[in-house]
């Protein structure tokens, strides 16, 4: 059997990518590209969503691979640093990438629009 590639398109520059292990928190399936917040309470990862109150308000990671934690938590890679296409991104609610744009500058990782 011959599988196929497809790229994403989530990398979008050659800054430096640097990945590390993260739990992310039962009752999510997230795709790669999700960025993360971290539940101060607990340590653990869910989607960041800026209404939120919890600590994962503030986006920290973007998640490197594709996680179903429904039923359970699970240890997964995510992204410390890098540069990431903001449309292959998700977001929790109604945040946007322009919400925490600035917030991952701060830890190295960068968001960048698309060139046509």
């Amino acid at each position: 059997m011959t599988e196929t590639f497809t790229p994403d398109n989530l990398h979008a520059g050659d800054f430096p990518i640097v990945t590390g292990a993260v739990t992310i928190a039962s009752g999510q399936v997230l795709s790669r590209g999700a960025v993360l917040g971290t539940v101060t309470a607990s340590g653990k990862h869910l989607l960041c969503d800026t209404a939120a109150v919890d600590g994962s308000q503030s986006p920290t990671h973007i998640l490197a691979e594709d996680v179903d934690a429904s039923l359970a938590d699970v240890e997964a890679i995510s992204y410390l640093t890098g540069e990431f296409n903001e449309e292959q991104i998700s977001l929790g609610g109604a945040t946007v990438a322009a919400d925490v744009r600035s917030a991952l500058r701060a830890l190295a990782i960068f968001l960048q629009a698309p060139s046509n």
